[in-house]
């Protein structure tokens, strides 16, 4: 199976190391830097957790067009597509739980995609993701049923790519230990008027006008 078809039949990857070791104490320090608490957010944000205002960052920004992301972004979309937004997160001490679900949040199937990029070495002991593999395309599935989740461990520099209908969710933090990471959006073009009336409430402020086709990134 190759690559491609992988990334297809799972609905994610985990890209080890991609994000240069030398760019992370700049990352950690734009997250840092952006924290805003929950009032100072267009919609309140979940009080176990720290979200960070950084889209406008450079090395954010840099993070988000890295050649191995976008690759795996358009061989899920298969479409022109453009980065829709970017947002910090990171779940407190005995925070950050959520229950398994989908995003599903666009017209078509494949339309989003998202990214995690971790800042931070990450596992069950600071509130890693868990997701469900290859549940992006099956309609009847039980959110309740924990038994084939595959909880993800790494190091910081990873980056997670994964189709938003992929059952998933994070996990509690029970140590306390930081897990900074951002959360990045990329959708197919034709939903850009859609993303751009909720731009908003999602507190975007970068510019999203630039467009990417997936033929320009192979995927290896």
């Amino acid at each position: 199976m190759t690559p491609r078809e992988q990334l297809h039949q799972d609905g994610y990857i985990l890209l080890r190391q991609a994000i240069p070791n030398e760019w992370l104490d700049a990352l950690r320090g734009a997250f840092d830097a952006g924290a805003r608490p929950s009032r100072e957010w267009p919609v309140p944000r979940g009080a176990d957790w720290r979200h960070s205002l950084l889209d406008t960052d450079p090395t954010i920004q840099a993070v988000c067009r890295l050649p191995a992301v976008l690759a795996a972004v358009g061989a899920l979309i298969g479409e022109r597509f453009f980065l829709s937004q970017v947002e910090g997160r990171e779940p407190l001490q005995g925070g950050g739980h959520q229950r398994l679900h989908r995003d599903m949040w666009i017209q078509r199937p494949g339309d989003s995609i998202s990214v995690m990029a971790y800042f931070d070495d990450y596992g069950p002991d600071n509130g890693a993701t868990r997701l469900i593999p290859g549940s992006h395309r099956r309609e009847a599935v039980n959110l309740d049923d924990e038994s084939p989740v595959v909880q993800l461990s790494g190091h910081a520099g990873d980056m997670l790519v994964f189709d938003v209908d992929l059952v998933h969710g994070a996990s509690r933090n029970p140590s306390g230990a930081r897990r900074r990471s951002i959360l990045i959006g990329y959708a197919a073009e034709p939903t850009y008027a859609s993303y751009q009336q909720t731009a908003h409430l999602r507190n975007v402020h970068m510019d999203t006008s630039e467009r990417f086709e997936p033929a320009d990134f192979a995927l290896l």
